[in-house]
């Protein structure tokens, strides 16, 4: 029989981050400065792979595109619905708020 403890060896990654919090880190980056208390304050240098575009940025543009290719293929424009959708329905039993006007 197979105990969960056995397969997932807990306590030797307990024991592995207990012993590795006492090796030194490798600090990333160019040395800014140091506060009154003794604080050291890095500078990280800007990473290229992380200021690329997100697909969320690239909707437009590729929407863009597509909708130009679809003209070309002789598709119409979109039309807009006639009527689309209310925030609150309207009905003949209640007012909105209004006096209604006497003759």
């Amino acid at each position: 029989m197979d105990m969960a403890g056995e397969s997932r060896y807990v306590w030797r990654i307990v024991f592995k981050n207990f012993i590795n919090s006492f090796r030194p880190r490798q600090i990333r980056g160019n040395d800014m400065g140091k506060d009154y208390i003794g604080n050291q304050y890095y500078e990280i240098p800007a990473d290229p792979s992380s200021g690329k575009r997100k697909a969320t940025q690239l909707k437009k543009v590729n929407a863009g595109k597509i909708e130009a290719k679809r003209l070309a293929d002789g598709g119409s424009l979109p039309t807009l619905p006639e009527k689309g959708a209310q925030s609150f329905p309207a009905y003949s039993e209640y007012h909105s708020g209004e006096l209604p006007k006497k003759d």
